[in-house]
């Protein structure tokens, strides 16, 4: 293929390698990337600020936070509940003051029809020294008038129905009397329950545990702990803990262990090797960890962003 061919830019098909470099020149399309060991969460970051914890607490779904992040979380949550069903409440109050405004209208066009009809019945009395022919004479005409009077109500009721069909017509913008309205949005009755916001389950400030990380040097202050890569180890065997290690928590003492501690020692006591306790499977809380930068530490490392499409 010549150069000409290669460069052709008056095809009448977009291809896909037009696509490709328009996407990476102009930003269009979802745009995907891999994701490296920098753009991944510590296992001893809060879930929310992502920063290191100074004073971490975990849920029973092992993701960790800040104490006063996962606070002001609940708070927050707490106060847009209450924001939302007060107008919860007061879309109920319009909506009852609405029904009973409706039922008083139908009350009220009842009692009308009921007075138009006792005014409309008239008894006339009945001349017994009429002879019969005279009766039947004004039976027959009566009777043509009531012919007559039927005649033009069968074509009154059949203009009104031609009306209403008309007017059940579909809706136009370009006509103001049949322009759709827009309704207020119904609001659905809120739930009052606080759900945490990785997991997506109820979260209860009285069921966090508190955390406590053994430091890799328990000379250095926090500062210093900080800078450091590794900062913390097992309670118990001094491992070195990181994203590469799974970890989990003891709810008695709130150590922090390997989780190969836990199937080696901590199972076969079931026991707390720092407080004594008894534990129980639901004592033991694994640790959620974030990805290692490698494609073998089981974690979804492919991040991506929705952005507009050229259509053709």
């Amino acid at each position: 293929m010549t150069r000409h061919g290669k460069n052709c830019t008056a095809g009448a098909v977009y291809t896909y390698h037009e696509k490709k470099k328009d996407t990476a020149a102009s930003g269009y399309g979802t745009q995907s990337i891999r994701l490296g060991k920098d753009a991944i969460k510590d296992f001893d970051c809060c879930c929310l600020s992502l920063q290191p914890c100074k004073d971490p607490v975990v849920t029973q779904d092992g993701f960790l936070y800040e104490k006063q992040a996962i606070l002001e979380y609940i708070l927050h949550q707490k106060t847009e509940i209450a924001k939302k069903m007060k107008a919860y409440e007061k879309q109920k109050q319009a909506q009852k003051s609405s029904s009973q405004l409706e039922s008083k209208s139908e009350e009220r066009e009842r009692m009308e029809r009921f007075k138009s009809r006792e005014n409309s019945i008239v008894s006339k009395p009945i001349n017994p020294f009429t002879s019969g022919q005279t009766s039947g004479g004004e039976k027959t005409q009566t009777d043509s008038a009531a012919a007559s009077s039927s005649s033009s109500s069968s074509s009154s009721a059949s203009s009104s129905s031609s009306s209403a069909c008309s007017s059940s017509s579909l809706p136009s913008f370009w006509i103001p009397s049949l322009t759709p309205e827009a309704k207020p949005t119904q609001i659905k009755k809120p739930s009052k329950v606080v759900l945490c916001p990785m997991s997506g389950r109820p979260l209860k400030m009285n069921e966090l545990i508190t955390v406590k990380f053994t430091p890799l040097d328990a000379s250095l202050d926090r500062v210093a702990l900080l800078t450091r890569q590794d900062r913390y180890v097992c309670a118990v065997t001094r491992d070195v803990l990181g994203n590469s290690v799974p970890c989990a928590v003891l709810r008695p003492s709130g150590c922090v262990v390997t989780q190969e501690c836990v199937e080696r020692l901590i199972k076969k006591d079931m026991m707390d090797p720092v407080s004594g306790d008894t534990l129980t499977e639901r004592d033991i809380v694994p640790l959620q960890r974030g990805g290692t930068g490698f494609a073998a530490s089981g974690v979804d490392l492919r991040a991506k962003e929705a952005r507009p499409v050229m259509q053709v």
